[in-house]
């Protein structure tokens, strides 16, 4: 059986007991037991193996589709027809494509953790799990959420500003709801599923700036060398609207970043939260 001891909502301490099997180990991050109380949850050994095993049994499937996605939009190249889409820096010039690489690498990751886990008896793997959570909390998720809201409300304002009809004779409804739909919610599932680390929101919300900036970067050089605009929505931008376009986004995305943090903190409470330096 596995035995959780609870204080005010945060996991506190566990430990095993069973046939052969007994450990305990501190789960504080960064919470105090000062004032607190206590209260103890037994759940099954079975329970634990199930949700697991369908955790992994998740994150492969969601790996196996981003791996078909991306092959299939890179065989698209191919076609002359739809290759046109991609001239002027090539399909990842597209934010949309970046974050279904995006995305692979983070299931990916998720799938090589839960391997490593089960082969080795632990409860984390410490560099694999740190950087999975790293790499959700700061950008697949983020990126990803980004992705989905900004698109569709583009595409309901005016569709030709981001993904003009004539597309629709080139990539099949499928994948375009493969590409801007499905992405949040399986980021989503990924929140419920897992409890994820966030770091300090200076370093988040850093690392986060810092992509936004590559890209941003990239869409000028893009621009700069070939004269056209990656999305047609740029081309009806003024400089200073392009300025504060890029910036809104920004503050957008920081919004996700923050929802994102909230949304876990409300899943999972303060078991993991990012510890604070003490003075």
């Amino acid at each position: 059986m596995l035995e959780l001891s609870i204080s005010e909502g945060r996991v506190t301490q566990f430990s095993f007991s069973g046939l052969a099997c007994h450990r305990t180990s501190a789960v504080t991050c960064g919470s105090t037991l000062e004032g607190s109380y206590f209260e103890t949850v037994t759940v099954p050994w079975s329970e634990l193996a199930m949700t697991r095993t369908s955790t992994c049994i998740y994150h492969f499937f969601v790996l196996s589709w981003y791996i078909f996605l991306n092959c299939y939009i890179s065989q698209q190249g191919e076609d002359r027809r739809k290759s046109k889409v991609f001239l002027n820096g090539g399909q990842w010039k597209y934010l949309t494509f970046l974050n279904l690489f995006l995305q692979a690498l983070f299931y990916g990751v998720a799938c090589l953790e839960d391997v490593l886990k089960r082969a080795k008896g632990k409860k984390d793997i410490k560099f694999i799990t740190a950087f999975r959570d790293l790499l959700f909390t700061t950008l697949a998720f983020p990126i990803s959420a980004f992705v989905f809201l900004s698109f569709w409300i583009l595409f309901l304002y005016d569709r030709e500003l981001v993904y003009p009809k004539a597309l629709d004779g080139i990539f099949p409804v499928w994948l375009n709801h493969a590409m801007h739909t499905s992405i949040l919610p399986f980021s989503l599932a990924e929140v419920i599923l897992r409890p994820h680390c966030y770091p300090l929101k200076k370093k988040g919300l850093t690392l986060l700036a810092v992509a936004s900036l590559a890209y941003v970067s990239r869409v000028l050089w893009i621009y700069s060398e070939t004269g056209t605009w990656v999305y047609p929505v740029f081309a009806k931008l003024s400089p200073v609207g392009l300025a504060a376009f890029f910036s809104l986004s920004y503050i957008f995305s920081v919004g996700i970043y923050l929802f994102g943090e909230k949304l876990n903190h409300w899943k999972w409470g303060d078991t993991m939260q990012p510890r604070k330096k003490r003075k």
